[in-house]
């Protein structure tokens, strides 16, 4: 990778996906074959959680411990960071310990601003804008079930937030069409669409209707109404989102083999009915799986 950094799919190219992609399809391999791959050996990943974290944490943790390193674990309860540190002294205090730093939180600019001030590696591992690294194993996932990524159609249903963002970037770059569908007001961020806009070999489409959006789609991804820290907004977001279902109806106007990624915790009955999740669950725990080796990954490729 010619990045020092994990920031977001918008500074990474087709080839550097492709790399990451490749290395964890390696990586996997290993693991499961009882392999040895410590090559993060005697290395330390600071992990800042402004945010809570199943999948994240687990997967980080538990991906150095499997290349030889160590992750070492900080919320906002524990630390300076939440007592109103400046991002800029934390990132250069962690530089002199450690030799990464993924970090979990709100602002797409606090991530920012901890790659600009520190001089180690950092993992943005998801903000309010962007969520590179489920992107990553979601396309991982595909491959592995597609054989391929370039051609297909994927498709999202539901609230333009970081993970429409992320899906909307990664597929475009990987040469995949794209449709998104989501209510007036809820739609993904301008810098992202104005990038869609400027893409020649690729087609995205956004709209307001669920079942033109998955017509032909080769994949459809769905996430929750109201994410962490909307829940105050569930009420509102319920009504809003009334007809952006990922149902059999749905599913009907995709291809016949279509997949069906979700980046979980899933709400059955709201966001994806019971049913569409449970036929699609080995597709859907491929992909939670498949965030241990994506991200080993790109530790591996940023931090060697």
């Amino acid at each position: 990778m010619n990045n020092k950094h994990l920031l977001k799919l918008l500074d990474l190219s087709r080839e550097e996906i492709h790399e990451i992609l490749d290395l964890a399809d390696q990586l996997k391999y290993d693991q499961k074959h009882g392999i040895p791959h410590e090559v993060l050996k005697g290395k330390t990943l600071a992990m800042i959680f402004s945010k809570n974290s199943t999948r994240t944490r687990v997967s980080f943790e538990v991906g150095m411990f499997q290349l030889g390193g160590h992750a070492l674990f900080l919320s906002n309860a524990v630390s300076q960071i939440g007592r109103g540190e400046p991002v800029q002294d934390t990132a250069r205090v962690l530089s002199r310990y450690c030799d990464g730093i993924m970090i979990r939180t709100f602002e797409q600019q606090e991530v920012e601003d901890l790659a600009k001030y520190g001089s180690i590696p950092v993992i943005n591992g998801l903000t309010d804008f962007c969520h590179p690294c489920q992107v990553l194993a979601d396309l991982m996932t595909i491959r592995e079930h597609k054989a391929k990524l370039e051609g297909l159609k994927i498709c999202y249903i539901g609230d333009g937030n970081n993970m429409a963002n992320s899906i909307i970037v990664g597929g475009l770059k990987c040469g995949m069409d794209v449709s998104v569908a989501s209510p007036s007001g809820y739609q993904p961020d301008q810098q992202v669409k104005d990038f869609a806009a400027s893409v020649t070999d690729a087609k995205f489409v956004l709209t307001g209707d669920p079942v033109e959006a998955a017509r032909d789609a080769d994949v459809i991804f769905t996430d929750v109404w109201a994410s962490m820290g909307q829940e105050q907004e569930k009420a509102e977001r319920e009504k809003a989102f009334a007809g952006y279902q990922v149902n059999d109806k749905l599913m009907a106007a995709a291809k016949p083999d279509c997949m069906v990624q979700h980046c979980l915790p899933a709400h059955r009955g709201e966001e994806i009915t019971e049913e569409v999740f449970e036929a699609h669950a080995g597709e859907i725990f491929d992909e939670a799986e498949n965030r241990l080796h994506a991200q080993k990954a790109v530790m591996a490729l940023l931090m060697k």
